[in-house]
């Protein structure tokens, strides 16, 4: 795996009015690795996306992708260079089938891609995720809640990220189907080479699927290393996974 910083975050702090939700967060996330980030509920991890995916605006500091500065452009443009934000909750086009929410991942590419290409990304996708090779016609919102996670990451794949940040995918699933799709996560690391930063409720399931990883507390980061040494940290166990885990 390259070592090489595909994304890379200096002093970044953001606000809320007179809230600071971040505050001096610097983070970098290496190229074809997936990276965990942990913290409490309203420990800043989901401002942090936002900031990096240009929904917000930092009142500080830099964000530096792909060796360019995107810190404050605007949401499209970052899109537009393959940095792809799947959100929680899912948020799929509930009135359109499964295939055309599949078609809307590739908008601000599909005048440069021919109908053959796009149609082999279809293929891979379905190769990955094949209960949606099954339900393509299928209108988006009578999925299931697991199925419509699947179809979220699967639209978004079809952006072509270089660097995809999913928040809480599993949010809301039953625990079966929780483990179907971090092992997703995994595999669009191992066979896609997709760079992922998670956001994950389930953190012994995300630390084990994991290279590394980040805990946030109070907007601000407070430890980091590779995910199966902080799995086995004290201060992670007792504040995360509960002060009986082995």
């Amino acid at each position: 795996m390259k070592q090489d910083s595909l994304l890379h975050i200096e002093n970044l702090s953001v606000s809320y009015g007179p809230i600071q939700a971040l505050n001096e967060v610097s983070l970098q996330v290496r190229r074809g690795e997936v990276l965990a980030l942990l913290g409490a509920n309203g420990a800043g991890k989901t401002t942090l996306l936002q900031t990096i995916s240009g929904l917000l605006k930092p009142t500080n500091g830099r964000i530096q992708y792909n060796n360019e500065d995107i810190t404050g452009i605007e949401a499209e443009q970052i899109v537009s260079k393959h940095l792809i934000h799947v959100p929680e909750h899912r948020q799929v086009f509930g009135t359109l089938s499964v295939m055309d929410n599949l078609h809307l991942g590739t908008f601000h590419h599909h005048r440069k891609t021919g109908a053959k290409e796009i149609q082999d990304d279809i293929e891979k996708i379905f190769g990955l995720f094949p209960i949606l090779k099954e339900r393509q016609k299928q209108l988006a919102g009578t999925l299931s809640g697991g199925q419509q996670q699947m179809l979220a990451i699967a639209r978004a794949m079809m952006s072509k990220p270089e660097l995809l940040l999913l928040d809480e995918p599993s949010l809301g699933l039953a625990p079966i189907i929780v483990r179907e799709v971090l092992q997703l996560v995994k595999q669009l690391r191992d066979d896609f080479g997709t760079t992922v930063l998670l956001i994950e409720q389930n953190v012994v399931a995300s630390l084990k699927i994991a290279d590394r990883a980040y805990v946030i507390s109070h907007g601000e980061i407070v430890k980091e290393g590779p995910a199966l040494e902080l799995l086995n940290d004290n201060e992670v166990k007792e504040a995360y996974l509960g002060h009986n885990v082995g």
